[in-house]
């Protein structure tokens, strides 16, 4: 088996993902280009290899059981194994004037919606490729997060956290907690799993509002996805350090 390592990035077609999976492939990585769209995904994995990146497609819509046991089973038949999981794919669901999301008028479906992808999806994908990460030397999981995931910070109000966002910034809370979960049951094994913020970034998903690029985005989430043996496991990292619950 190649001792080159092997990363899925989840919605890497574009922005933060295909952020992280250029320096995932800077650093030698092998980069499963996950995405649901065959068109972008397809013009991804050129702009990487073009770029010196050893990418490859990955077909992959995270709310559906068939593409994600699909796309474990091209993984398995490209590499063997996987060492690093980035569960970046994530929506933000319909949002109001004033990028709000009333909770006092939210259409369930569109929370049923949202946690579908940011949540459940996290965890369809988790489970499908844990046998391929636990044949890996030293796996790690990222899942991608927001600050807006912060209970704390969202609950002072001396703390300037957003537009109220009542289906999108539960479901990162709810994500969050499934990684500590995570993080509990590998807590005997070699695998690390986090969560990152990558910050408010100028991107497509943000409707390109944000002091942010999609490089500096990807920063914390690379570092998470390339931590050393006895690194940290179970938390919440942004690029200042560590985000309160």
């Amino acid at each position: 088996m190649s001792e080159t390592k092997i990363a899925l990035v989840t919605g890497a077609n574009k922005g933060i993902g295909y952020e992280i999976a250029t320096g995932l492939g800077a650093r030698g990585y092998r980069v499963g280009v996950g995405a649901r769209d065959d068109a972008r995904r397809e013009t991804a994995v050129e702009k990487l290899r073009a770029a010196g990146v050893d990418a490859f497609g990955v077909p992959l819509d995270v709310t559906g059981a068939r593409s994600v046991t699909d796309a474990a089973g091209l993984i398995e038949r490209q590499a063997g194994r996987l060492d690093v999981l980035v569960n970046n794919a994530g929506i933000s669901g319909e949002m109001g004037p004033g990028w709000v999301q009333d909770p006092t008028t939210l259409d369930l479906d569109l929370v049923r919606t949202v946690v579908e992808t940011n949540v459940i999806g996290v965890i369809r994908v988790t489970n499908a490729m844990l046998p391929l990460l636990r044949r890996g030397v030293s796996p790690r999981i990222v899942n991608v997060s927001s600050s807006v995931a912060s209970l704390t910070r969202q609950a002072d109000p001396n703390i300037e956290i957003g537009p109220v966002m009542a289906a999108y910034a539960p479901s990162k809370s709810f994500l969050n907690a499934v990684t500590v979960q995570y993080a509990r049951q590998f807590a005997d094994t070699n695998i690390l799993i986090n969560a990152a913020c990558p910050g408010l970034v100028a991107t497509d998903f943000t409707g390109f509002q944000g002091p942010r690029t999609p490089e500096q985005g990807a920063a914390t989430v690379i570092r998470l996805a390339t931590l050393p043996d006895g690194g940290p496991t179970g938390s919440f990292f942004e690029d200042d350090g560590v985000v309160p619950w």
